[in-house]
């Protein structure tokens, strides 16, 4: 039993079973003993591996995405380039890398990051020590300017709660103590008006997730974007209403009991996009329609800048970087399962690459 799974193990004790989104929340940012709190998870070393760390041309893309809506949106000057959960820096690194070529653009940006880490803050000081970046604790301190913001697998990482269908009913899935370790359970059946809609669309035994911290942050992102213009790119693994379990751990690559080792192991659940659209639009932004990640890049050309970096590679250099291409954009991998949603400010163009929402 971990440390944490020791602290949690008597709080259930004393108080009861406790909501996943609890649980979640303990797991991975726990002052002490948290996931993100105390380790660098990314890379061949860690647990998993993200886009950025695959390839410099997802950053790049995503970098000139962004400068194009700069562009069209009159080149505002000074402006806040912000990412949310921005891992170990190596996305905005290679932004910022990109927006060089725009004239004025790379001077006119402000950094700003959002991170709980102070480990990850750590190594995002280092690799963006030139930029001066700031560190946020949430998207409310982001300075009021013009917001050009990205969020690739920030919200999989959200904690969630789950319902299970009874009747015209729900019990939520609760972590409980069994022979003394920690265990999923189920809490009383209830009716919960929120999830109303989904009795619908739902038979007996399906299962819903819902993510409370998603939505203030996308909308107050929507809110700053609607009233000072900008754009945010949110890149994710998911779709568009939630159905079905999808919480998940990982641990050294592999999947791992998310009940076993509280944590030392990453806590995901695909992202719900319907809510976070849904939430932009009332704060008054336009949205876009959820793409694949695969059309997304393959729409900003990352076929002709693959084809360009591979001048000069041989051997296994080049192997490892037509392996990259593929990783990111064919939809065996990460192609199709990953999902694209922007913020943009009504009657502006939207971000290259998508298309307004239907």
């Amino acid at each position: 039993m971990t440390a944490l799974a020791a602290i949690l193990a008597r709080r259930i004790a004393a108080e009861g079973p406790m909501r996943l989104s609890d649980y979640m929340a303990e797991c991975l940012l726990h002052p002490g003993h948290g996931y993100y709190a105390t380790r660098d998870p990314f890379g061949a070393g860690g647990d998993f591996t993200t886009a950025p760390e695959i390839s410099q041309m997802f950053g790049e893309l995503l970098g000139l995405c962004l400068a194009q809506c700069w562009l069209d949106q009159g080149r505002p000057a000074p402006f806040a380039l912000a990412e949310i959960g921005p891992g170990r820096g190596t996305l905005m690194a290679d932004m910022l890398r990109a927006i060089r070529a725009v004239p004025g653009m790379a001077e006119a940006a402000r950094v700003h990051l959002v991170e709980a880490s102070p480990a990850l803050r750590a190594r995002q000081g280092q690799v963006l020590t030139a930029h001066a970046p700031h560190w946020h604790d949430g998207v409310e301190s982001l300075p009021d300017l013009p917001l050009f913001l990205v969020a690739n697998e920030f919200f999989d990482a959200l904690p969630i709660r789950q319902f299970e269908r009874r009747g015209p009913g729900w019990s939520e899935r609760m972590v409980s103590l069994r022979d003394g370790r920690l265990a999923p359970g189920l809490g009383p059946v209830t009716a919960y008006p929120a999830l109303a809609h989904r009795l619908a669309d739902t038979a007996e035994g399906d299962v819903v997730e819902t993510c409370p911290a998603a939505e203030p942050v996308a909308g107050e992102i929507g809110r700053r974007v609607a009233q000072r213009g900008g754009a945010a790119l949110f890149v994710d693994y998911g779709g568009w209403r939630s159905l079905g379990d999808t919480f998940q751990a990982v641990k050294d690559h592999a999947p791992a009991d998310p009940f076993a080792d509280p944590g030392e192991t990453d806590l995901t659940a695909h992202v719900d996009f319907e809510p976070i659209a849904g939430t932009i639009a009332a704060a008054g932004a336009a949205v876009t329609a959820l793409t694949p990640q695969g059309v997304f890049l393959e729409r900003l050309g990352i076929a002709a800048r693959a084809a360009i970096l591979a001048r000069g590679l041989s051997g296994t250099a080049l192997a490892a970087h037509l392996a990259a291409h593929r990783r990111l954009t064919h939809p065996d991998e990460m192609g199709q399962l990953f999902k694209v949603l922007a913020a943009y400010p009504q009657g502006k163009a939207p971000p290259p690459g998508l298309d307004p929402a239907g």
